[in-house]
């Protein structure tokens, strides 16, 4: 691609061998009715499975589609950073590889970047408009819950009542200063990204998604995905937030800078 696209699809994938390609074929069908060029990243997580292989021999049927394959496992959160990183698009968008947030969203996201409405959209499955087709287990949406409300406390995140669910999209701009900052391996990393996102001045806006709950997923309560571990990395963000770990203050510096010689 000799120019930079205008849309980066970005897939987080593990151990996804049986529907990456299905989910594939979806995001292909739908980004090829538009008129606009992008591209789609693949970021395999140390898939002890086939996942990578799968996904590269869709490569005649999915346009610009790119494989990025990492042996070892890191955490969603590393491939989302690397995704992000990696993404040329004028937008990025991330979402899950087992097609429980249709990349058909990206219908009524996109105007509201376009208008300069917001630089980061977050999905939502807890606001208006919302829709769960397909519930989790109670459990897990009973440890959702409390750690959603324990997200909102210790980060000051009041207005998000769902930091977590795996489809957001941002500018370029947004996508690599958010980014390049991020440090959380696991899950934790979509309320690092949203907190980043406000102290950086970025203008956010929430969207409701329509979602359903897939079979598969790696969440438990210990363990490196677990919810202890999300807990931990919740403290953990507060921690550098306190200590300016983050570098904010670079951003912050630029961007008054800027104003300032502008008058």
């Amino acid at each position: 691609m000799e120019n930079n696209p205008y849309l980066s699809v970005i897939i987080p994938a593990y151990k996804e061998g049986e529907r990456i390609g299905h989910n594939l074929l979806e995001i292909q069908n739908f980004l090829s009715s538009k008129n606009f060029d992008y591209e789609i990243i693949v970021v395999v997580d140390g898939s002890p499975d086939n996942t990578a292989e799968i996904a590269r021999n869709y490569s005649g049927q999915v346009k610009n589609l790119r494989v990025i394959n990492n042996e070892v496992n890191h955490g969603k959160g590393y491939v989302i950073r690397q995704g992000l990183l990696e993404s040329k698009g004028k937008y990025a968008v991330f979402l899950d590889a087992d097609g429980s947030t249709s990349i058909t969203h990206v219908e009524k996201f996109l105007p509201e970047l376009e208008n300069g409405n917001a630089e980061v959209l977050v999905g939502s499955r807890k606001i208006k408009g919302a829709f769960i087709q397909i519930h989790q287990p109670k459990y897990r949406e009973i440890m959702g819950e409390g750690g959603n409300w324990l997200i909102r406390i210790v980060l000051g995140l009041w207005s998000y009542p769902d930091t977590q669910c795996g489809f957001k999209m941002l500018t370029r701009k947004a996508a690599h200063e958010i980014a390049k900052r991020m440090v959380v391996d696991r899950f934790g990393f979509d309320f690092e990204l949203i907190v980043l996102a406000e102290k950086l001045g970025f203008k956010i806006k929430q969207l409701p998604v329509r979602w359903m709950n897939e079979e598969g997923s790696t969440v438990r309560l210990t363990g490196p995905n677990g919810f202890i571990q999300v807990l931990i990395d919740l403290f953990k963000t507060k921690w550098r937030l306190i200590t300016g770990k983050y570098n904010i203050e670079k951003i912050n510096s630029v961007k008054t800078d800027q104003v300032v010689g502008q008058q």
